[in-house]
């Protein structure tokens, strides 16, 4: 998957799991909507992982100082 804004990975898992609840997804697509859904969460996780460590170094930085 190409890089992707964290807001927008987020959109598109909602959307997905909205469909899903809402029983819109085809149980033909469903196998494909759910490895999206994999590969969203895991580029969310690292984001998120990724700015917890610039923030912590930007902390660390203050602390030193």
């Amino acid at each position: 998957m190409a890089e992707i804004k964290y807001s927008k990975a987020l959109e598109k898992l909602e959307d997905i799991i909205k469909k899903i609840e809402n029983e819109e997804i085809d149980v033909d697509e469903l196998a494909d909507k759910v490895k999206e859904a994999a590969s969203l969460i895991t580029i969310c996780r690292e984001k998120i992982e990724k700015a917890d460590l610039e923030v912590k170094e930007v902390v660390d930085k203050f602390k030193e100082e």
